[in-house]
């Protein structure tokens, strides 16, 4: 038997560490080629961290919310001397990707000592033979399959995800196969407290829970105060009577729903950002701190703040300049589907120009939105609201909303930020001007 050393592998684009999140796997555990080892997130992403190799985990070399250096050991396996042969064989004739298919075919064919269940060559896998096979191995030792995502969700509701009932393919568990879990568990608690006694139900609780902040919460952590250390907000608030581009919106989707699809208010305010940017281009842009130097963009790049199972994420919708408002509602979906289930990629979570954040119906009055660092502005929306006001001296109900919107008073002066909030007022009050 042989030692294989599995290194932190370079994920690219200069990254040159990692943060630790999730081991998948324990000492002593066998694992199969392919198996997923760990997830590790960069500054953009989570990143599965597989196997080449089957054999016997015989130590983990990181703790989870460790920060790791690529290059570095991270787990040492146990495998045969052939199968161990057969991979440093094939990672010296590796030359292109048609040589590692081959070389892989090889490695899966020949290591049948190793002590993990053998697999199909990867030249001659279906995606429903990878998947059943990896079922297999993973069922057997008790290692429940599941996204990233719907891991650090468990880890934060404290569900052991072996009790979770899974419905997604090849048995993988899914966000809600775990908010089933949880509402199924929370119903069983509620009916434990009613059926308690009243000294019961009031008893004094004294237990603490110490909650690591890792993975993406951590990074959330680091980017709000990176943005409040660097960066001398100031909020404008501004009152928008919405009532008209409700209107708007409900003829547009009676007329258009069925072929171009329902639109909500994000993609109305996202036309009258792109149409106010036009006049204020401070706003769309980039500060640099260290070079003392500011970056204006004549493309939009509006990130959209989305709130995920594991925390906050700006996904990025790339020249929203250029999308009409159904197109616009296409992106908001697509980025933000994509955020929600961990399926993001790097590049769709960097490169915004400002931020755009909704709270939706859970808006509040007022909000005091934090800037999406390196970027110069964001706007907030908060909940709308019919209330009586006054019109042409009469007492009439309007669809009211504000708008809260931080700005970088270093490079952004109060009256730019005012102008530019009252531009997008202007548009969402009178709202065939976003169409014009």
């Amino acid at each position: 038997m042989a030692i294989q050393t599995i290194k932190m592998p370079d994920i690219g684009e200069g990254i040159a560490e990692v943060e630790l999140v999730a081991w998948h796997i324990k000492v002593g555990d066998v694992v199969a080629e392919d198996q997923i080892l760990a997830d590790v997130m960069t500054d953009k992403a989570t990143v599965e961290i597989p196997s080449h190799v089957a054999g016997t985990v015989v130590s983990l070399n990181a703790a989870v919310g460790e920060v790791v250096a690529v290059g570095t050991e991270i787990i040492h396996i146990e495998v045969s001397n052939d199968a161990l042969a057969l991979v440093d064989k094939a990672q010296a004739a590796i030359k292109d990707e048609a040589i590692k298919e081959e070389v892989t075919k090889a490695v899966a064919t020949k290591a049948v000592a190793a002590p993990a269940p053998a697999l199909p060559s990867k030249a001659t896998r279906s995606p429903q033979t990878t998947a059943t096979v990896k079922m297999s191995a993973l069922s057997e030792h008790h290692h429940p399959i599941a996204a990233p995502a719907v891991r650090r969700r468990a880890w934060e509701l404290g569900v052991d995800l072996n009790l979770v009932s899974a419905t997604g393919p090849a048995g993988r568990i899914t966000l809600a196969d775990l908010e089933r879990y949880g509402a199924t568990s929370n119903a069983d608690q509620l009916a434990n407290r009613e059926a308690a006694t009243p000294d019961q139900r009031y008893a004094q609780q004294s237990a603490e829970e110490v909650i690591p902040v890792i993975g993406l919460r951590r990074k959330i952590a680091q980017k709000m105060q990176e943005a409040k250390r660097h960066i001398p907000h100031f909020t404008y608030v501004e009152e928008i009577d919405v009532t008209e581009l409700e209107e708007l919106r409900a003829r547009l989707n009676a007329q258009f729903a069925a072929t171009r699809g329902r639109l909500t208010l994000l993609p109305f305010l996202m036309r009258a950002i792109v149409l106010a940017v036009r006049d204020h281009p401070e706003v769309n842009a980039r500060f640099d701190d260290e070079a003392n130097q500011l970056t204006r963009f004549a493309a939009v790049h509006l990130g959209l703040a989305t709130q995920t199972a594991g925390g906050l994420m700006v996904p990025v919708i790339r020249h929203a300049e250029s999308l009409d408002l159904w197109a616009s509602a296409a992106a908001v979906l697509r980025v933000s589907e994509a955020a929600r289930g961990a399926k993001a990629a790097r590049d769709e979570l960097s490169g915004s120009t400002i931020t755009l954040t909704s709270l939706g119906a859970l808006g509040g009055i007022v909000s005091t939105p934090v800037i999406n660092h390196p970027e110069v502005a964001i706007v907030g929306t908060n909940r709308m609201v019919e209330r009586p006001m006054m019109k042409n001296g009469q007492v009439v109900a309007r669809k009211m909303m504000n708008l809260s919107s931080s700005f970088d008073h270093r490079v952004v002066d109060g009256m730019n930020a005012a102008e530019f909030i009252q531009q997008i007022r202007g548009y969402l009050e009178c709202p065939g001007t976003l169409l014009v």
